[in-house]
This record gives structure tokens, sequence and C-alpha cells, in this order.
């Protein structure tokens, strides 16, 4: 089977060796901040460069999750928090309306977006946390394969939905029961409610300027309209399907 391109269909095509995404930040001084990472397939993981110069806010006891189940005897430091290390260097001091074109690459497409320095961060800040080793991010690593910066609304809520559901099916596949009432998926965006509450106090302490801690902000407030945006959200998709269904159902 080929793709619209005419490439061939498999998991070689789907680029099963190390995946590479490029954030590159160019500021109204003129300055330049590039991030490269190599997203490992099988993992879904980073490694930062940084991994071995830590700060101590970067602790797992330090404003630790309430919601957190690993054990400072097992994990001296917050995965999440070490993957925000080089983000939190180089930004510390910048201010939430800083304007910032920010151009993302992956081996699919360049996205390029003129906007705010806090938007910026916020679509890097989201892919630093569901590549990290934070168990209550594992919900997003697929999300994170396919990564789409500065999705919208709307895409976020397709895309997560969809990544849910096809979880639902592989779970069913290894002889779970399904979720079809996305009740596991409002229980994941409140869980990450409590996750980012305490990485608010985390950058707090580490930065000086705010465009840090009003990423994550940004990145709260969608986690908090999700769980009563998902039902009426649906029902508003579920027009997109009505020509599929229709013919479906007389076959």
């Amino acid at each position: 089977m080929q793709d619209a391109t005419g490439n061939s269909l498999s998991l070689q095509s789907m680029n099963m060796q190390d995946l590479e995404i490029q954030y590159r930040f160019r500021l109204e001084d003129g300055k330049e901040e590039l991030f490269l990472f190599h997203l490992d397939p099988t993992s879904l993981e980073i490694t930062p460069s940084w991994a071995n110069e830590l700060p101590e806010w970067t602790r797992l006891e330090f404003h630790q999750c309430a919601n957190c189940p690993l054990e400072v005897i097992d994990n001296a430091r917050c995965p999440a928090a070490v993957n925000m290390v080089g983000l939190v260097d180089r930004f510390t001091a910048l201010l939430s309306y800083d304007r910032a074109s920010v151009e993302v690459t992956t081996s699919e497409r360049m996205v390029c977006r003129e906007s705010t320095i806090q938007h910026g961060i916020c679509s890097l800040m989201g892919l630093l946390m569901a590549t990290s080793r934070c168990p209550m991010t594992w919900f997003f690593k697929p999300m994170a394969r396919f990564h789409l910066p500065f999705a919208s609304t709307a895409e976020t809520i397709w895309r997560a939905s969809s990544t849910y559901l096809l979880a639902q099916y592989f779970k069913q596949q290894d002889g779970g029961e399904p979720d079809l009432a996305f009740d596991g998926l409002v229980r994941i965006y409140n869980e990450i409610l409590t996750v980012n509450a305490s990485f608010v106090k985390r950058l707090r302490s580490a930065c000086d300027g705010d465009s840090m801690v009003n990423a994550i902000i940004l990145l709260d407030m969608f986690a908090q309209s999700m769980p009563s945006a998902i039902d009426a959200s649906l029902k508003e998709i579920r027009c997109l399907f009505v020509p599929y269904l229709k013919h479906s159902s007389r076959a």
C-alpha cells in the first residue's frame, strides 16, 4: 500500500528509527535559541543533553505532585522537571508578551508561527512533558510521536479523543474492557490538573520572568476545560461523520 505521495506504507515508512524534532526561536532582539531533540521510537522519550547538570528544583520531593506514583528512594529527580531544565535556563528572564518567531521542524513538516514567547514555550513544554518518564503523562506519548505544534483547541480534542479510542482498541485486543464513554480520558485530564499545579510552583522558584509559568498556565487552562468539553465537543464533531454513518447503516 502507498500513501498520497507514492511512498510505501509500512513500519519503516513511519520512521521507526530515532525521530528528530527541532524548535527554533527567533527573538525580537535578533537572538536565536535552537532546541534539537531525538525521540526514541520505542520508549517515546528524549534524553536531554543537560541530564547531568540538574538544579535543585528538579528534585522529586521539591513540590512533588500529590498524585505522583514515584518514590524518592528510586527517583531522585522529577522526570518532567529534568526535561525542562534547558528550556528554563534559556528563557528564565523572558516575559510572556515578548514576541518571537517559532519554527518547528520534524521529518514530516515544518510549522512556523509569529506569536508571543509564551505560546511557543507552551507548545514545546507540552512536548517535553509528554516525552519525559513521568507516569502521569504516558497517555500523551503517542501524540508526541505525531507532534502537531500550535494545535487549536478543536484539533487537540480531536487528537486526544482519537488517541484514547485507539488505546481502547489495543486494550481490547489485549483482553481488557474498552472504555467507549471517555470516562478514562476525563480522569487523565483531571490528573494532569494536579501535575500542572505543582509544576507552576516548581517554575516560580526557578524563573525570573513569567514566560515559563504562564506557558504552563496556558496548558493548564486547556486541561481544565477538557473534562467538561469532551461530551459537548464530540457532539459537535459528530456531524463530520454523517455521510459515513448514513452509508454504513445501509451496508
